[in-house]
């Protein structure tokens, strides 16, 4: 039980700070009907527990030993997060739910697929921190530690879907316009940051 709160609060650490998935979430709460918005949370729950049984599992060693996949994954992640940010600095803020907001299952899964697993700094942090506690951890205690980390995840999205879904009635079309255009520009910072990792990473290697 112990390995399993260790793992919640883990887990909780690794999805709250302000990211991608979680604009992702909340954006989808505000323009979706309630429940494109929940299947949209499940969706993203998904490879967010995936990318987190990657991370914990192993992936940071293909990465340590891969200079090319790490180079490969900061180039196509930072110019896509880049493009998903002025995507929505260039939207157009509608709350209304409508033929024209609602989109479509694969338009979904992809997005989620996206801002998890083509999120270099999603993956760099999941395996520093989720690589590191299975190093510090027995065995037969990895499992549990995951699933707290699961359990994390499923409660922290469905969390702030139900909320902001609850209340975005106080939210109208010139506020998400805000939101957008602030949640756009630090995606772009995200990416151009680590765009600027890859300038020189390719540098310093010449």
């Amino acid at each position: 039980m112990e390995t399993y709160l260790q793992g919640f609060m883990m887990g909780l650490a690794y999805v709250a700070p302000i990211g991608v998935q979680n604009l992702f979430v909340i954006n989808s709460a505000l323009t979706q009907k309630k429940s494109k918005a929940f299947l949209i949370a499940l969706i993203v729950i998904f490879f967010d527990v995936s990318l987190a049984f990657a991370c914990f599992y192993g992936i940071g060693l293909l990465i340590d030993k891969l200079e090319w996949l790490k180079l490969a994954i900061l180039l196509v992640g930072s110019l896509i997060l880049i493009y998903i940010g002025q995507g929505l600095i260039r939207s157009k803020a509608v709350l209304k739910e409508s033929d024209s907001t609602d989109i479509s299952l694969m338009t979904a899964i992809t997005s989620a697929c996206v801002v998890t697993w083509f999120n270099p700094q999603a993956i760099i942090d999941g395996t520093m921190m989720l690589g590191a506690f299975r190093a510090s951890l027995p065995h037969e205690a990895g499992m549990y530690f995951i699933l707290g980390v699961m359990s994390a995840s499923f409660t922290w999205f469905m969390g702030i879907t139900t909320i902001v879904s609850l209340f975005k009635k106080v939210f109208n079309d010139k506020i998400l316009r805000i939101i957008n255009i602030v949640c756009g520009a630090i995606i772009i910072f995200y990416g151009s940051k680590l765009l600027i990792n890859f300038y020189n990473m390719i540098i310093n290697r010449i």
